[in-house]
């Protein structure tokens, strides 16, 4: 299995060998295998994991008949986690910490935290105008189209807008501890998310 479905708890720090270490505290399942995709009927080999109980009545009829294949009550969140070999997991399987080892390398995908309408300084950390008396121009954009040419905003430009709540991954992050006994995983550094938040753990794809 290349990964698993937890959830943000916060942050705290480590000790190793002296050094203070800053890490983010990660719920990592336990897990539950709910479909298998197969290179024969979907094109691409992966495995589909369930991760925390949902109310019956919050499941749609046709996410129950998807429930009741793999016969393993409703979960409220699913993902898909490609491997080679799926015919190795069987429906109803619990996958827990024990895919990771302590000083291994991770990819953690989550949603960033939403800032709302932000403008350019805060958005894109433009420097802003001068702060001395008499200016007109402190936290503004500035020119955005020019005069006769190109008398247009190119398309990219940075501009005010909704800043964060967007999809954030953070790659080859260090897995410093882990607690198979409560299904914690301490990683370094911050990732993306507010508390409780719903994050995605798997193998880093680029390791360096």
């Amino acid at each position: 299995m290349s990964g698993i479905i937890g959830k943000k708890v916060g942050m705290t720090q480590i000790f190793k060998e002296g050094a203070m270490v800053p890490v983010t505290v990660v719920r990592a399942g336990p897990c539950v295998v709910i479909q298998k995709k197969t290179e024969e009927i979907d094109g691409y080999t992966a495995v589909q994991l369930g991760f925390e109980k949902q109310k019956e009545h919050r499941v749609t009829k046709p996410m129950k008949g998807h429930f009741k294949k793999a016969d393993v009550s409703p979960m409220k969140h699913l993902r898909e986690f490609r491997c080679d070999n799926p015919d190795q997991f069987e429906l109803g399987q619990e996958i827990t910490v024990d895919i990771f080892e302590e000083g291994t390398k991770i990819d953690v995908v989550g949603t960033s935290k939403g800032k709302g309408y932000s403008g350019v300084m805060k958005r894109w950390n433009f420097s802003g105008g001068e702060k001395t008396h008499g200016s007109k121009f402190h936290r503004g954009l500035g020119s955005t189209g020019q005069h006769s040419y190109p008398a247009r905003v190119f398309p990219g430009k940075k501009m005010p807008g909704q800043y964060g709540n967007e999809r954030v991954t953070i790659q080859n992050l260090e897995i410093v501890r882990i607690d198979k006994e409560n299904n914690l995983i301490a990683v370094k550094g911050a990732i993306p998310g507010a508390k409780n938040s719903i994050v995605y753990l798997s193998n880093t794809v680029k390791s360096y």
